[in-house]
């Protein structure tokens, strides 16, 4: 029989957030402190305010739901005191920090334009930006300008909320991260406001501003508009989506005896139902698809006449029409976008119509639409495992600040999930990015304090578990464990002001 002696009570050395020193590492490979204070995000007196934000990203991933948690959480965990030091931050001074209406959106756009800078993370020819938006429920201060009675097509309900349109770059190389977010607005009937494709289309131009390669603009069937589409491919962007029940096409045909060339309207369900059998006998595992060539498009174009107004005509451009089924989506519910049978996508025994501009790879715009999935993926993830929607804050300001500073952690915890993955063969191997969160970032480890040669030796034990990330760790763990304005390694030098 073991005796069980009573209980003793000392101060443990322990902590919850073992990953932090890594995660302090890759917030200054990326000089996310230095951006902040280029954006004006700074202070006079008190905690700086890149601390405060690298806290708050540490919370996300951590899983506080309020800024009084995070506090508490920088004051009792073991290694968070000893990287703060000095440094006591209170439940006060992350509001203030929170709610003051900092210029957010210039540091989104720093952020950006810095990760165009790093050889891993910039944008190429050919990569893919995914268009979409996302519910995020708000019932706790029905007064913000930016909530609306929105209808959850997940949940099929109605709820006080926002709806954020989005950007997420996928790269070839298998990092995705998210660029910009805007906060639509319901406009009333006699109101006039932006709608979410005008948000699109100032994100988009606010790409364009740090990156000047060809893209691909993955997005879903809300998005298709005819306007929208000439937008995209004057500004240097090629689009792909899947074509809805009413989509206007036409097919071009030569008659037999006169050669005469003729356009003939077609239905994307005709386009389906013509290839289905062919489709079929491809296969009966995997995404499978065929292009059916000479499919044409009327798009709006502007010219002046003789009495030199401006008018809109119709032109028919060729695209690319790729019936495919299987599609990633089809596997798991993703939201819809509304209940309009006409709205609804064009399919036909599970079969669906992708087009595209790039006729000439129609194969291409359709690997290209199957990675726009990722961006439900990161919606997802972001509010299961990173707070998405525990803002609960009354204050527009806090809820842009919240918003950027996940943009943000999902930035650093992407490209370490893609270097922890990159060398896999199988899809047995690796990790995804909840095992990241939760057993990297988020995982207890054990402090000891030694002195070695007159200075201070900080050692932490992780658990056996944690052996799996030794790689990561090797990679991006720091020598010292104070919290620096700038790394030494990725200095930048400030640039002048007017």
């Amino acid at each position: 029989m073991k005796t069980l002696q009573g209980p003793r009570f000392k101060e443990l050395s322990q902590g919850e957030c073992a990953g932090a020193p890594a995660f302090r590492q890759l917030w200054d490979r990326f000089d996310f402190s230095l951006l902040l204070t280029q954006s004006g995000i700074m202070k006079r007196s008190g905690a700086p305010t890149w601390l405060l934000a690298f806290l708050y990203v540490i919370g996300l991933v951590a899983g506080c739901s309020s800024v009084l948690q995070m506090a508490e959480l920088a004051g009792k965990d073991a290694l968070l005191k000893a990287m703060f030091a000095v440094q006591q931050i209170t439940q006060c001074a992350m509001s203030r920090f929170l709610t003051h209406p900092f210029a957010w959106r210039t540091f989104g756009k720093k952020r950006v334009t810095r990760l165009q800078e790093d050889s891993d993370t910039q944008l190429r020819n050919g990569d893919v930006v995914n268009l979409d938006d996302t519910l995020a429920a708000h019932p706790y201060a029905k007064e913000l300008p930016f909530l609306c009675w929105l209808r959850d097509h997940a949940r099929k309900v109605n709820v006080w909320g926002m709806n954020i349109v989005a950007l997420q770059a996928v790269l070839k190389s298998g990092l995705e991260y998210p660029l910009f977010y805007a906060v639509w607005r319901k406009i009333g009937k006699d109101e006039t406001g932006l709608t979410k494709l005008d948000l699109a289309r100032q994100m988009l131009l606010m790409l364009r501003e740090s990156v000047s390669c060809r893209l691909w603009v993955a997005m879903d069937r809300w998005y298709l508009c005819k306007e929208f589409f000439v937008f995209l491919m004057a500004n240097g962007y090629d689009w792909v989506t899947k074509a809805k029940r009413n989509t206007a096409l036409f097919q071009r045909v030569i008659e037999p005896g006169t050669g005469r060339e003729r356009f003939v309207p077609v239905t994307p369900i005709m386009l389906i139902k013509a290839v289905f059998k062919d489709l079929i006998k491809l296969g009966s595992s995997g995404l499978v698809g065929i292009a059916i060539p000479d499919i044409y498009m009327k798009l709006p174009y502007t010219v002046t006449n003789r009495n030199g107004k401006r008018v809109e005509k119709q032109r028919l451009v060729p695209i690319a029409a790729v019936v495919a089924t299987r599609l990633k989506e089809d596997e798991e519910t993703a939201h819809g976008k509304t209940d309009d049978d006409n709205e609804s996508p064009a399919t036909y025994r599970g079969a669906y119509l992708i087009i595209s501009n790039r006729h000439d790879v129609p194969l291409q715009a359709l690997g290209t639409y199957v990675k726009r999935w990722r961006i439900e993926v990161f919606f997802r993830t972001a509010k299961q495992e990173l707070g998405f929607e525990k803002c609960h804050s009354t204050s527009e300001a806090h809820h842009h600040a919240h918003l950027e500073l996940l943009f943000a952690a999902e930035t650093l915890l992407a490209y370490a999930l893609w270097q922890l993955n990159k060398e896999k063969t199988s899809d047995d191997e690796g990790c995804t990015h909840g095992e990241m969160v939760r057993g990297l970032f988020h995982t207890r480890c054990q402090i000891n304090t030694r002195t070695h040669k007159g200075k201070e030796r900080v050692y932490v034990d992780f658990d056996i578990q944690a052996q799996q990330f030794a790689s990561l760790f090797r990679l991006f763990w720091p020598e010292s464990l104070d919290l620096r304005w700038f790394s030494k390694s990725s200095y930048q030098e400030l640039g002048r002001s007017a």
